[in-house]
């Protein structure tokens, strides 16, 4: 009998091979926590669709960024839920709003310990919930959008924040934000672009956590479904516009995308595991379907493979505690 000469099933024997031949690794410090600050709480209220994810009070806020110090999660991307919004997202652009307050009060509480992101858009702060202000014919209207997110951008760097995440996909957003910032003075405050951004059914439970206003949907600036190079396209833009770090998201059903931009990038390159996935991984643990904890670092495992250098999910801080066991 003739014996395979190549067994590769010999490096699988032992937990300890298996660690120690392991091509990717994920670390705490690769990680973003999400998080949500909603005005007026006082305590943290549960998001239905997240279970285990909650809108925070300052309090609860800055009591997660402590643990995100502590455990050693490299960030935290901040959204903020006004108590009023209006048709032009005001509420976004005032230095004692909710988003500007609490960037300040989490740099306050962490310093430079956790960079410390925020997000650049006007879906949390508009009535109608679109990423931009509308046209009279109530279609988004990108360069009058591209304005107000100049404005919003160095209300953000006043507050703190040491990266911006414009995620709105205007085109010229991440020019116009650069120069605004550099006008202001921040030239060192980073910029993350989120470069592909998916018009995605999966960001279903994120409407629920801003409390969004959105009828309709957004499938006029986000990207379609069924375009692959566009997104390099998409890329290239941001780059050429001084992007410091780009960004995929979603990340499950787009890890090809996320493939292509890491083979592409110069500059890091993030992913977000977005309130969807989190939430399908949590329904089906609950039931019993799945091992809630394997699949929980199978899926980030496999963002991390196909080229992540930055990874945004919701489970950051509780798999940063297993990563440091």
């Amino acid at each position: 009998m003739s014996f395979p000469h190549h067994r590769p099933r010999r490096l699988r024997t032992t937990p300890a091979l298996r660690r120690l031949t392991a091509e990717h690794r994920l670390s705490p410090a690769e990680l973003v926590l999400p998080a949500f600050i909603r005005e007026g709480l006082t305590s943290p209220h549960p998001i239905s669709s997240m279970p285990g994810v909650v809108q925070h009070s300052t309090e609860s806020l800055k009591r997660a960024a402590a643990e995100a110090v502590q455990l050693g999660v490299g960030g935290i991307m901040l959204f903020g839920i006004p108590a009023h919004r209006d048709a032009t997202g005001s509420a976004g652009l005032d230095p004692d709003g909710v988003l500007n307050r609490a960037i300040a009060d989490v740099r306050s509480e962490v310093g430079d310990e956790l960079v410390v992101m925020s997000d650049v858009c006007l879906d949390e702060f508009t009535d109608h919930g679109h990423c931009g202000v509308l046209a009279s014919d109530g279609t988004v209207d990108n360069d009058a959008t591209l304005a107000v997110y100049a404005e919003m951008a160095v209300a953000q760097a006043n507050a703190g924040a040491h990266v911006l995440g414009p995620s709105g996909m205007m085109d010229g957003q991440v020019a116009v934000i650069r120069q605004a910032l550099e006008e202001a003075g921040h030239q060192e405050t980073a910029v993350l672009a989120y470069a592909a951004k998916y018009a995605s059914a999966f960001y279903g439970p994120f409407r629920e956590a801003v409390d969004s206003q959105l009828t309709g949907d957004r499938r006029t600036y986000q990207m379609d479904a069924a375009n692959r190079r566009e997104a390099l396209l998409e890329v290239e833009l941001d780059l050429e516009e001084g992007a410091d770090m780009v960004m995929v998201k979603p990340a499950m059903s787009y890890l090809d995308i996320l493939a292509d931009v890491a083979a592409l990038s110069p500059v890091p390159v993030g992913a977000y595991q977005i309130s969807g996935e989190y939430a399908m991984i949590e329904a089906a643990a609950a039931n019993g379907w799945i091992d809630r904890r394997r699949a929980i670092e199978e899926s980030v495992l496999g963002i991390k493979r196909a080229g992540a250098n930055i990874i945004l999910t919701y489970w950051a801080a509780e798999l940063a505690g297993w990563l440091k066991e």
